[in-house]
């Protein structure tokens, strides 16, 4: 048995395993923006349905916070800063 080539391998799927680490995009609930401005954002940032924006709305509203995004840390971040250039709350968390 190669011992070079099995090195080779586990150092491949180590590499796999960092960079397909997932990250959060969390809104939190305040008292400035409204429901339709949230839901508005949600559908231009997140690329959500009209559905599934007005239910992360609700979720934000009632439990203060919610999930609304998954994804890769590049992408969540630029989707972070998009929401936070509309005034609304939010933060990256690590999956």
């Amino acid at each position: 048995m190669n011992i070079f080539a099995q090195t080779e391998t586990e150092e491949e799927v180590l590499l796999d395993v960092v960079t397909d680490e997932q990250y959060q995009i969390v809104v939190f609930n305040d008292h400035v923006n409204t429901f339709d401005h949230v839901i508005q954002s949600l559908m231009t940032i997140c690329k959500h349905e009209w559905i599934q924006a007005e239910q992360c709305a609700l979720l934000i509203h009632t439990t203060g916070k919610t999930v609304v995004k998954s994804g890769q840390y590049k992408e969540m971040e630029r989707m972070c800063t998009a929401l936070h250039d509309r005034s609304i709350t939010a933060e990256i968390e690590k999956k």
